[in-house]
């Protein structure tokens, strides 16, 4: 019987000890008091072992900042190394040293995954070039670099999200695979399965009908705009170009959007606009850390931050493509492409335009109606015929935004498609204009070559989370 009652006693004690609370490395680093009882659980990114003291970095992912552990050595132990998973225990203390607010003192550190320090790939305290770990997709998340940048995505992700729904947006989830090519250009990745690449030619499709990874989600969000006035998705998009440039992916996400009872090209930029410098404030000021170290150490030379302050202030410019082409027929520099009206414009014209506005953010409206698909509003002009699109030219990138009024009036659009030879492709996007037609336009954005213009990244590849088909390591 004693020895039952000691027992009890026992646990009652151990019911008393405070509980370890569970905090992120942030949530650590942000705390304003002291704390008896913390668990930590990270990869260690630092070991510094001293006669007297241990001294351990460990980062989670929640923060470009690791968290500093204090501990005895006698806590060290052979597989705690740089690149292991820890659970550290201990109390949270306010910290001597000014970089940081907070530190942890461990009592027990609890290795859950050792690392073997001589094949990882990644060193301590290196810097390691973008180059270098593009060749461990597998692994690069676990660099400062890529590792800023994902939490700059998932703030970026958010903010776009938000926007659209705090300014009375439907989210719409548009089909990956289609038979539409919105753009028109043939560069497609065709879906057939392994059975049929071995059949016949002559055989039928998986879905009866040829089908592709989608190149644009527009023609889908027209389809909704007939009954929400306003749409929008962000969704991944594929490209067949066959390009390893620095500004050439197979698979982006895109931002698209569409607005009903719109006549206006002015409008459709006003969202544009709004969108560009609502989700940049949200990452310059949620993600200030992350920003700063590729403003810092990836395009020093860029001025990138100075670039967005201004970019912020000032209302974006605005010059038609006739004026654009007359500016570059003037230009003191030699293009390797020349410009000409009804021409499509290169990046180094797109990026001459730019410079020579001031380096600010930059419309271009009204191209020639035969540079542009079938869908774009026909403005009737002339002598040099023109539709009402749109391009949205930045600093450093060229084109990061294309959109246009689309043409609502079925005669003009049945007297375009039959000269393409598309009607009977197309005949349920001319239903559309026979059953409660409006005026209505949309744009898209390249989310990946938003975040190259706001880091100043020269390879786009480098602002994805897989490098696909980069040293021949595809996940």
């Amino acid at each position: 019987m004693l020895g039952a009652r000691g027992g009890w006693r026992a646990l009652r004690r151990c019911a008393s000890l405070p509980r370890a609370v569970r905090l992120r490395v942030r949530e650590a680093l942000g705390a304003r008091e002291p704390a008896e009882a913390v668990r930590v659980q990270g990869w260690v990114r630092s070991v510094r072992s001293q006669k007297e003291v241990l001294f351990l970095h460990i980062n989670d992912g929640s923060s470009l900042e690791s968290l500093q552990v204090v501990a005895d050595p006698s806590l060290e132990k052979r597989d705690l190394t740089f690149g292991s998973a820890v659970e550290v225990q201990g109390k949270l203390v306010k910290s001597p040293h000014k970089m940081q607010n907070m530190e942890l003192q461990a009592e027990t550190i609890h290795v859950v995954g050792p690392c073997d320090i001589w094949s990882f790939p990644l060193k301590m305290r290196e810097r390691h070039p973008l180059e270098y770990v593009r060749q461990f997709p597998h692994l690069r998340c676990r660099n400062n670099t890529l590792g800023a940048l994902l939490r700059i995505r998932s703030e970026a992700t958010a903010s776009i999200h938000s926007f659209f729904q705090d300014n009375g947006y439907v989210h719409i989830h548009t089909p990956i695979i289609t038979s539409n090519d919105c753009e028109g250009a043939g560069e497609l990745f065709q879906i057939e399965t392994s059975r049929e690449e071995k059949e016949s030619v002559e055989k039928s499709h998986f879905f009866n009908v040829p089908a592709f990874l989608t190149v644009s989600g527009q023609l889908h969000l027209e389809v909704m705009a007939g009954a929400f006035t306003h749409v929008f998705t962000f969704g991944p998009t594929f490209r067949a170009e066959n390009s390893q440039s620095r500004r050439h992916l197979a698979e982006f996400y895109m931002v698209e959007a569409e607005l009903s009872f719109t006549e206006s090209l002015q409008d459709i930029m006003q969202v544009m606009e709004d969108l560009f410098k609502t989700v940049t404030s949200t990452v310059l000021s949620k993600c200030p850390r992350d920003v700063e170290l590729f403003h810092k150490y990836i395009a020093p030379a860029q001025k990138t931050k100075g670039r967005l302050e201004q970019m912020l202030k000032h209302k974006f410019m605005i010059i038609s493509y006739s004026e654009a082409v007359e500016i570059l027929k003037q230009a003191p520099q030699t293009f390797t492409f020349k410009p000409e009206w009804g021409c499509d414009l290169q990046t180094e014209h797109e990026k001459y335009l730019v410079k020579h506005c001031g380096e600010v953010p930059l419309f271009v409206v009204n191209y020639p109606y035969d540079l542009k698909p079938f869908y774009m509003r026909d403005n009737e002009d002339g002598p040099q015929h023109t539709v009402a699109a749109v391009d949205l030219l930045v600093p450093g990138v060229g084109e990061l935004c294309g959109g246009s009024l689309r043409e609502e009036r079925l005669p003009f659009l049945e007297s375009r498609l039959q000269r393409l030879g598309l009607t009977d492709a197309y005949q349920w996007y001319l239903d559309l204009r026979k059953f409660g037609s409006v005026p209505h336009g949309g744009f898209g954005m390249g989310f990946e070559r938003y975040l190259q213009y706001i880091l100043g990244v020269d390879n786009i590849k480098d602002v994805i989370p897989f490098p696909r088909f980069s040293h021949s390591c595809l996940l």
